[in-house]
């Protein structure tokens, strides 16, 4: 921002009051005040603009990064996969790898399926609670505004004020 010292600020107010008067001298400071934070926050707006694009520029890159090493991962568990499924097929029908089955050179477990969670249906498991319990355990089942909460939790013999 441009520096002003005291002694230029009070040279730029002697002109002005010469030049524009003493009777528009207070419209022109406000309407030159008003002009000044619209500029300042115009600036700060293109400033944080700015900002925001090299932070997005910044996570794409850790995007890409990120993609790469995952495709790396990727890559090199099925290759030891591949390379673990060429060692099994090594094997003659009845012959037995090694006595521990569990080692993870011998044993490769086949998934036939993918197992998926049952949709459940939360409005009839809702409903299946017995009305009594919600009662004894205080589960709201209606909805009351604050007024008819304050009337139904007052004290007896406290009217209303």
């Amino acid at each position: 921002m441009i520096d002003f010292g005291i002694d230029k600020l009070a040279l730029i107010g002697a002109v002005a009051l010469i030049v524009i008067g003493p009777e528009r001298l207070p419209k022109v400071a406000r309407t030159v005040g008003v002009l000044l934070g619209k500029a300042q926050r115009y600036v700060s707006q293109v400033q944080a603009e700015v900002n925001r694009s090299i932070e997005l520029e910044e996570l794409k890159k850790m995007k890409t990064g990120l993609e790469t090493a995952a495709s790396d991962v990727e890559t090199a568990v099925y290759q030891n996969l591949d390379e673990v499924r060429q060692a099994s097929d090594g094997f003659h029908e009845g012959e037995r790898p090694s006595d521990d089955l569990r080692s993870p050179t011998h044993y490769t477990p086949s998934y036939s399926h993918v197992y998926t969670p049952a949709r459940k249906n939360w409005r009839l498991k809702k409903a299946a609670v017995p009305m009594w319990y919600k009662q004894h355990n205080g589960v709201r089942r209606h909805v009351q505004s604050g007024a008819a909460r304050v009337a139904r939790f007052r004290p007896p013999g406290v009217g209303p004020r």
